[in-house]
């Protein structure tokens, strides 16, 4: 004889209730944990000052001078140039070299951001796979790392302040440039959050950006004058003009003039200030949609 199925408690699924899960967005892709990653990875602070400072110990290892020898290399750079376009631009070396060589100081810390950006969660593979750490903290140690070179160039510059008397042109302020150097820090994270990720999904981005630097090198007033340049007059001063599109100018601007005792134009901030924020909204961006998939990409 047939038989009724046997009773349960569980009523048959509703099919025609819409999926609670659908159109949720995934947790890793929040503005939330884009802001969490940089917190918990500021938070990790001991490993990334001394992952830091390991990478200089190691990259001058059984050297007797150690990091010094950049600050060599840097002085040797500005003094062959000094000497060189000081005759040729007709000024005076005693002007013409500590603008040089703050230039050199400051476009190295800013060229080292750009390039070193783009490798550095290339360059950390073993570490992002192996390491349960946040992102950020690859991003703390170069930074970090290259603040300490900054900190070994910046010993030509006091030489420069005390030998061709730049200390009499000092006032308050020369002050500025403490604001303007956390500025290049706060530009170096997000300059290698962004290049750092896209990076790592697109591999020709950093040849790219290599060539782009050497571009910007050029047209940023390192080895000229836009001073020398204007007086000539005509046509020349016209397209000197066009350095001021170059955002690199600008930055190098801000922490150039106050060490050196020049007078600054304040729309050098204003620019600086607007690029950063932009450079900072973009970063996070970048942040909240692609931090999961980075450890997949390297």
């Amino acid at each position: 004889m047939p038989t009724d199925p046997p009773a349960t408690d569980a009523a048959p699924a509703d099919r025609s209730a819409p999926d609670s899960t659908a159109g949720q967005v995934s947790d890793s892709q929040t503005l939330h944990r884009a802001v969490k990653d940089l917190r918990d990875g500021f938070a990790q602070r001991e490993l990334w000052l001394s992952l830091g400072w390991q990478d200089i110990k190691q990259r001058y290892r059984r050297s007797v001078l150690g990091p010094f020898w950049i600050t060599i290399a840097t002085g040797v750079q500005a003094a062959a140039i000094g000497v060189l376009y000081s005759a040729l631009l007709n000024i005076p070396l005693t002007e013409f070299l500590p603008y040089v060589t703050v230039g050199l100081i400051v476009w190295n810390l800013i060229q080292a951001s750009i390039l070193e950006g783009a490798e550095v969660f290339i360059a950390n593979e073993g570490l992002i796979k192996q390491l349960p750490s946040a992102l950020s903290v690859h991003v703390y140690r170069l930074v970090w790392r290259q603040l300490l070179f900054f900190a070994h160039n910046m010993v030509i510059y006091v030489v420069l302040v005390l030998a061709f008397g730049v200390w009499r042109h000092l006032g308050w302020s020369s002050l500025l440039a403490v604001p303007a150097i956390a500025l290049l820090v706060l530009n170096a994270m997000w300059v290698a959050l962004v290049f750092g990720i896209f990076a790592t999904r697109y591999r020709d981005i950093a040849p790219i950006l290599g060539s782009m630097t050497l571009m910007l090198f050029v047209l940023t007033p390192v080895m000229w004058t836009t001073k020398s340049l204007s007086a000539q007059g005509g046509e020349v001063a016209d397209r000197v003009r066009l350095a001021e599109l170059n955002p690199t100018f600008h930055y190098l601007d801000i922490v150039r003039a106050p060490l050196i005792g020049e007078p600054q134009q304040a729309y050098h901030w204003y620019i600086v200030l607007a690029i950063t924020g932009l450079g900072w909204i973009l970063a996070l961006v970048a942040l909240r949609q692609y931090r999961a998939r980075v450890p997949y990409w390297v």
